[in-house]
């Protein structure tokens, strides 16, 4: 099982996704050595610290604050955690390639009960994604309920 696979599967709770699309990395970032790269750019999957330091390193922000910016959108972001469909893109005269994924930032939150919700479901994943446009936007779901 790959590691993007187990942290779709919630066995890495303490882990973190980055991804940089190749249009916003430089050629000789040192991120491409420790991440995997995709058809697009770069995935890393990291401790949580490491992670959101990777994060910041990458783009220039604090992951938790970038998140919170995020949230105040809803989006579709790709189950591989390298994509996404901006809800912007309608307001932009549907040009698609204005609107690719600049960076996703995800993370996995255990199962609580107590908090209820999505979150007495199960495990839940949070994604939060950058577009080209400039927009941000959040998706989350429940670890397994996602096929695509």
């Amino acid at each position: 099982m790959s590691k993007l696979d187990a942290f779709l599967a919630g066995e890495r709770l303490d882990d973190v996704v980055f991804y940089l699309n190749d249009a916003y990395l430089d050629d000789d970032s040192r991120l491409r050595n420790v991440g995997t790269e995709t058809d697009g750019g770069v995935r890393l999957i990291l401790d949580g610290e490491t992670g959101r330091s990777a994060f910041e390193a990458g783009t220039g922000m604090g992951a938790m604050e970038f998140a919170k910016t995020a949230m105040g959108a809803e989006g579709e972001i790709a189950r591989s955690l390298d994509g996404g469909e901006c809800p912007f893109a309608d307001d932009a005269g549907g040009d698609p390639d204005g609107h690719a994924v600049s960076f996703v930032f995800a993370f996995a939150e255990a199962q609580n009960e107590e908090v209820g919700g999505l979150y007495a479901e199960g495990d839940v994943v949070h994604a939060y994604a950058r577009c080209a446009c400039g927009e941000s936007y959040s998706h989350k779901w429940i670890v397994g309920d996602r096929d695509d």
